[in-house]
């Protein structure tokens, strides 16, 4: 990164910590350690400068020097509320037997409440004698009724309005700014009403402390105080960005300059084949932009969680806290023909993400792992760490454990996969469409080789079916 980006960030960061730093006092630590999971949504693991991705964001990669960078880190359940699911209780939730829709939640497979929140890792911490918080401005989490247990659950939760508060009314945004943000093969009625509704929830494209990223990391760096007098605490700091649309202040959009970008912006993604809303003259141009856009978001994510991560140093925490970073999934942005989270695309753009792991304990800062780790990996993980026994049933695997898995796998809606050291496997789970990558010789999964090698890919169908528990359901 060159010094005047560096200074960039670091001196927002300075800024926004500022009113805080007089009469800090380092807050005494105890025995065991505190617990902070830091949840970002939709974050492609090839968009984090410590995965050699293209946007900077320099307080993840602070983390991952300080800690353990997971390199094949994949969610176990798509896409935002079952991988909660999976992160939260340490359970494999795929497939997801005798779900049904639930109103307050999207209807697709999986999204549904967490049968018994004294199941999660964090109720496990608190029964240990923790003190827990959660801040978040997810929308499902905070605000649907079937999520109440789940919030009742902790000793704080704090949610905020996001894209469900309005901080102005609809007639407030003007079709100017409709237009701005979105260019002409955006503008469809259902885009152009999801647009005005967002538009007038957050509107932070001129004031970053007003974007919802910033809002939450703010509340969880106020709770910090809380929780410092609490020890030992375990915080969860779960941010809806860099979930799609994308209105970046230009101060992060400046950083991303798109050759040749001239007018209205493509904020968000149609969920369909790019082809079937971009022409082949516009499809380059388009998608560019959109990555940019994405990748400023990623950017001014990373930003207001230094600003977290300041205050946690500040409060002299930071030496007897365990660290964890997450994301539920990331994004096509045109990757195999494709934008948006399609099911049946379970491919890296969309499902690997990163996962960093800081033990103050750690004795090599900055190392790396390549085996198979997966969502549900991460309640058992920090619960090792805080020498709590997981609650019975628990099946994720603590990361720093002897055992490994030899194949990781998890689904989508209607549709599965599996990865193993060497291939990639995709299938729906009516058992059609199915695809085999070789990682070695295609690690962008480019060419199927499933008409090649049928033994194979019928073996490692069969064994998702035997390892899932039978028959995979399938839903409408």
């Amino acid at each position: 990164m060159s010094p005047t980006r560096r200074a960039f960030l670091q001196a927002g960061a300075a800024a926004a910590l500022a009113p805080y730093l007089d009469g800090v006092a380092a807050a005494a630590g105890g025995a065991r350690p505190n617990v902070v999971l830091v949840i970002i949504d939709t974050l492609r693991a090839d968009y984090v400068g410590a995965y050699g991705g293209r946007a900077f964001t320099p307080n993840i990669d602070s983390l991952a020097a300080r800690g353990v960078r997971y390199t094949r880190f994949h969610p176990e359940a798509m896409a935002t509320v079952p991988a909660r699911r999976s992160i939260l209780t340490g359970r494999r939730v795929w497939p997801f037997r005798h779900w049904h829709r639930y109103p307050t939640l999207r209807n697709t497979p999986g999204w549904q409440p967490i049968d018994d929140p004294a199941t999660t890792f964090t109720s496990a911490l608190r029964r240990a004698g923790y003190w827990t918080g959660y801040v978040t401005d997810n929308p499902f989490l905070g605000f649907s009724p079937y999520y109440q247990p789940l919030r009742d659950s902790f000793d704080n939760f704090w949610r905020i309005g996001g894209i469900l508060g309005r901080t102005a009314p609809l007639s407030k945004v003007t079709p100017a700014q409709l237009h701005h943000w979105l260019v002409p093969e955006l503008r469809l009625p259902s885009v152009i009403e999801r647009q005005r509704r967002y538009l007038a929830a957050g509107g932070y494209a001129h004031d970053e402390s007003r974007s919802w990223t910033a809002r939450v990391f703010t509340r969880a760096a106020d709770a910090l105080h809380h929780a410092a007098a609490h020890q030992p605490f375990a915080l969860v700091a779960d941010t809806f960005q860099p979930h799609e649309p994308w209105t970046p202040p230009r101060r992060y959009a400046d950083l991303y300059p798109t050759k040749g970008h001239r007018g209205p912006e493509p904020s968000t993604a149609l969920y369909l084949r790019t082809a079937d809303w971009l022409s082949r003259r516009r499809a380059g141009p388009v998608l560019e932009r959109m990555r940019d856009l994405y990748a400023a978001e990623v950017t001014m994510t990373d930003h207001w969680l230094g600003v977290f991560l300041e205050r946690l140093r500040w409060l002299g925490l930071e030496g007897n806290t365990v660290i964890a970073l997450v994301s539920d999934h990331g994004i096509l942005l045109g990757e195999h023909g494709w934008t948006g989270k399609i099911a049946a695309m379970l491919h890296p753009p969309l499902m690997h993400v990163p996962f960093i792991l800081v033990n103050p304990g750690s004795r090599r800062p900055g190392a790396t792992s390549e085996r198979l780790a997966q969502t549900h990996d991460v309640g058992p993980t920090l619960l090792s760490l805080a020498g709590v026994e997981p609650p019975h049933g628990m099946d994720g695997l603590d990361l720093r454990g002897e055992r490994r898995r030899k194949l990781a796998y998890g689904g989508y809606a209607n549709w599965h996969y599996a990865r193993t050291d060497e291939i990639a496997y995709v299938g729906s789970n009516r058992g059609r469409g199915r695809r085999l990558y070789d990682l070695e010789r295609d690690p962008r999964e480019n060419n199927n080789l499933a008409h090649r090698h049928p033994k194979r890919i019928d073996a490692l169908y069969g064994t998702v079916v035997r390892r899932a528990g039978g028959r995979l359901p399938i839903y409408r």
